[in-house]
C-alpha cells in the first residue's frame, strides 16, 4: 500500500526518534543533540548524532543516516511498509482502512499459510518414517544428522504422488486452495491432479517474517530431472524475489554486517552448521535485482560465495554485472571464490571452517571482478587488442547509474589499465591462476615514476592533520570536548603534533578560551609559525566548509577524526610498502605501494 507525505510526516513528528535510537544505543546529551558509539561500525569516541529537532541520526564515522523509518530498516532489516506500519503503531496513527474485498483478500492469505505450514509439517514427518530412508540415507552422506534435519526442517515427498494431497484433504482442505498454495499441480490433458513434490528431499523456503511459503526439492534418483525443483509461483512466493533461509539469516547478518550468498540449499546449510549463520541462497536461478536489494538491506557490501569451477566464475560475473546499474555510495558486493572441485559444503566437511573463513576474508571487490573477467587468460600483445579492452571497461562504467561511482570505477580502470600496460608488453599478458594480474616483471620502475608515488605516499595523512587543527582554532572548545578522542590521535606532521599537545594543556586547564584568546596563547608559546600556517587560505579543505547538510562543528571534527584514526591504522603497512618500494624500486613492490595508496584514497 503507497502512503501519502502527510501522512508519513505526521508518523515522523510522532515518533520520538532519540527514544526509539536510545532502545539499542547509549546516548549522552550534548546541547540539543544526543551523541552515542555508532551500532553500525566499531569505534572508541561517539561519533553517531541523534536530533529531535531534525528527526534524523547521523554517523560522521561511516556516513549511516536517515530518519526514523530508515533506522528501523538499517537496525531490523524491514522493507519500508513494514517500517511504516510498526512505527506508525507505536506512534498511534491509523493507516488508511482495507476495502472489504483488500480484508477477505488477505484472510484468504492466512488460511493458505495454514495450508502450507501443514504440508511443511507433513513432510518433516514423513522424513522420519521408514518411507523416507531414501532421503534420510542422503542427509547422512552429506553428514547430516536427525537434529540437523530438524534444525532446517527438512522433509520427504514421498514417491506415491498423492500423498500430500491425501493428507491435507483429510484435513478439509480443498484442491482449490492446494493449488493456490503450490502445493498440487491441477489436472491436465495427461494427469489427473497430483502433488507437486514426489521423491524428493525437501527444503522449506520461508518468507522475510519467517513463515513457510513454498518448498525446495531435491531429486533422490539418478533419473530426476531436474535434480532441484521449487513450487510454482504463487500470490505470495515468487523465487526470484525471495531468498533461502533469509529470516534466519537477517539478524545474524544485522550483528556481524555481512552476509554471504551461497548457490544452492546444501550449501546454505554446511554454512550455518559451520558457524556462518549470516547465509542465504537464491532459489535455483541466478541472483535476481530483488535479492540484490533485499541482501542490501542486511548488509553494505555482501559476500557472494562462488563454487570455484567454470559456473561459478559464469555466476560471478552474471552477478558482478548485475549489481552496476543498482550500485549506491557504500553498496556494492564482494566475491569469494572457492578452490576448483570445491563448494562451501565439501570445503567444510574436508577442511573445516577455517578454511571457509579463510575463502571469505580473501573476497575480491565488485572492481576486481570486472577486471579479472575482461583481462583473464586474454592476450593483450597488440595495441588493436588493448583498444578493445578499454572499450569493454568504458562499457562496463556505461552501466552504473550513479555518476560518482562511475567516476571512481573510470579512474579505477584507467590506473589498472596504465599499470598493466606502462611498459610493452612481452607477449601475451596472461593472468595467473584466477588473480586477473599480468605477469609482474622483473625490470625495476622508472625514476619519475617512483619519485611521483614516494611523493603521493605523505600527503593526504598531513591534509586531515591540518584540517583536525584548523577546525578546533575555529571552534576552541572542540578541544575540551574531545580531549580523550584528541589524544588517542597519532599527527605525522611534529609541528601539529606540537599543537596537538598544547590544545590537550589548554583542555586539561579548566580555563575557557574563544577564538582569539587560544590564538594568543598559541603565539605567546612560540607557535607563531603553525597558527599562520593554519590560518592560510590554503589550508581549508572544503570538508571544513559548512556542508549543504548544515553540519554543525562537532560532527566535522568527529568524521576527520574517525578518517585520520582510519589512516593511522593503516600507515605502518604502508609504511613498510613504502620502504620496501624506495629500496627496490620494483615492478611488484611498486604495485603494492599503489594498492595501499588507492586505499588511503578511498578514506
Amino acid at each position: 500500500m503507497r502512503y501519502g507525505p502527510n501522512l508519513l510526516e505526521e508518523i515522523l513528528r510522532r515518533t520520538d526518534i532519540v527514544q526509539l535510537v536510545g532502545r539499542k544505543v547509549k546516548l549522552t546529551r550534548r546541547g540539543q543533540a544526543f551523541w552515542g558509539c555508532c551500532p553500525f561500525h566499531k569505534e572508541k569516541s561517539a561519533s553517531f548524532k541523534v536530533e529531535n529537532g531534525r528527526r534524523t541520526f547521523k554517523c560522521f564515522g561511516c556516513g549511516k543516516g536517515g530518519d526514523a523509518f530508515r533506522w528501523l530498516m538499517e537496525t531490523e532489516g524491514l522493507n519500508f511498509p513494514e517500517a511504516v506500519e510498526k512505527l506508525a503503531g507505536e506512534a498511534g496513527v491509523e493507516l488508511p482502512k482495507w476495502t472489504p474485498e483488500d480484508e477477505a483478500r488477505e484472510e484468504k492469505k492466512k488460511s493458505l499459510y495454514d495450508v502450507i505450514e501443514a504440508a511443511a509439517a507433513f513432510f518433516e514427518a514423513q522424513l522420519l518414517l521408514a518411507v523416507g530412508t531414501p532421503a534420510r540415507d542422503y542427509l547422512k552422506s552429506r553428514g547430516l544428522g536427525e537434529p540437523d534435519a530438524k534444525r532446517f526442517r527438512l522433509g520427504f515427498a514421498p514417491a506415491s504422488g498423492n500423498a500430500l494431497m491425501a493428507h491435507l484433504t483429510a484435513k478439509n482442505v480443498t484442491q482449490d486452495d492446494m493449488i493456490a498454495a503450490g502445493l498440487v499441480r491441477p489436472a491436465d490433458e495427461e494427469r489427473g491432479v497430483r502433488d507437486f513434490f514426489y521423491n524428493r528431499l525437501i527444503f522449506p523456503i520461508t518468507d522475510a517474517r519467517g513463515r513457510v511459503v513454498a518448498f525446495g526439492g531435491r531429486g533422490l534418483t539418478a533419473d530426476a530431472k531436474p535434480k532441484y525443483i521449487n513450487s510454482g509461483e504463487t500470490e505470495f512466493f515468487s523465487k526470484g524475489r525471495q531468498l533461502y533461509n533469509f529470516a534466519n539469516a537477517r539478524p545474524a547478518g544485522l550483528k556481524a554486517q555481512t552476509i554471504i550468498v551461497a548457490e544452492g540449499y546444501m550449501d546454505v546449510i554446511a554454512l550455518v552448521r559451520a558457524g556462518f549463520e549470516a547465509a542465504v541462497a537464491p532459489l535455483g536461478t541466478a541472483l535476481t535485482e530483488d535479492q540484490l536489494h533485499l541482501v542490501w538491506r542486511v548488509a553494505p557490501e555482501p559476500v557472494m560465495a562462488f563454487d570455484g569451477d567454470e559456473a561459478g566464475l559464469k555466476a560471478a560475473h552474471r552477478a558482478a554485472r548485475l549489481a552496476l546499474p543498482n550500485l549506491k555510495p557504500g553498496h556494492s558486493l564482494r566475491f569469494a571464490f572457492l578452490p576448483s572441485g570445491e563448494d562451501p559444503d565439501s570445503l567444510i566437511r574436508a577442511q573445516g571452517a577455517p578454511a571457509m573463513q579463510k575463502v571469505l576474508d580473501a573476497a575480491a571487490p565488485l572492481a576486481e571482478v570486472l577486471w579479472r573477467g575482461e583481462t583473464v587468460d586474454r592476450d593483450f600483445s597488440t595495441p588493436e587488442r588493448r583498444a578493445g579492452l578499454e572499450k569493454a571497461l568504458s562499457e562496463i562504467v556505461s552501466l552504473i547509474a550513479d555518476g560518482k561511482i562511475a567516476d571512481y570505477y573510470r579512474r579505477d580502470f584507467e590506473n589498472r589499465v596504465f599499470e598493466a600496460f606502462k611498459r610493452r608488453t612481452r607477449g601475451p599478458a596472461r593472468a595467473p591462476g584466477r588473480q586477473g594480474r599480468f605477469a609482474p616483471q622483473a625490470d625495476p620502475v622508472s625514476a619519475a615514476v617512483k619519485n611521483s608515488l614516494i611523493a603521493r605516499s605523505g600527503g593526504a595523512r598531513k591534509v586531515k592533520e591540518t584540517e583536525l587543527c584548523r577546525l578546533i582554532l575555529e571552534e576552541p572548545e572542540l578541544a575540551s570536548r574531545y580531549a580523550e578522542l584528541l589524544a588517542e590521535l597519532h599527527f605525522s606532521d611534529p609541528l601539529l603534533d606540537r599543537l596537538r599537545q598544547e590544545l590537550l594543556n589548554v583542555a586539561a586547564s579548566g580555563f575557557r578560551l574563544e577564538n582569539k584568546g587560544l590564538e594568543n596563547h598559541l603565539l605567546r608559546q612560540g607557535m607563531a609559525d603553525v597558527v599562520e600556517r593554519l590560518r592560510a587560505p590554503g589550508a581549508r579543505s572544503e570538508v571544513v566548509q559548512e556542508s549543504a547538510f548544515g553540519e554543525d562543528a562537532d560532527a566535522r571534527f568527529l568524521r576527520a577524526a574517525a578518517q585520520l584514526r582510519d589512516m593511522s591504522e593503516l600507515d605502518p603497512e604502508r609504511r613498510r610498502a613504502m620502504e620496501r618500494f624506495k629500496a627496490e624500486g620494483t615492478e611488484e613492490s611498486w604495485q603494492e605501494a599503489q594498492r595501499l595508496l588507492a586505499r588511503r584514497s578511498r578514506e
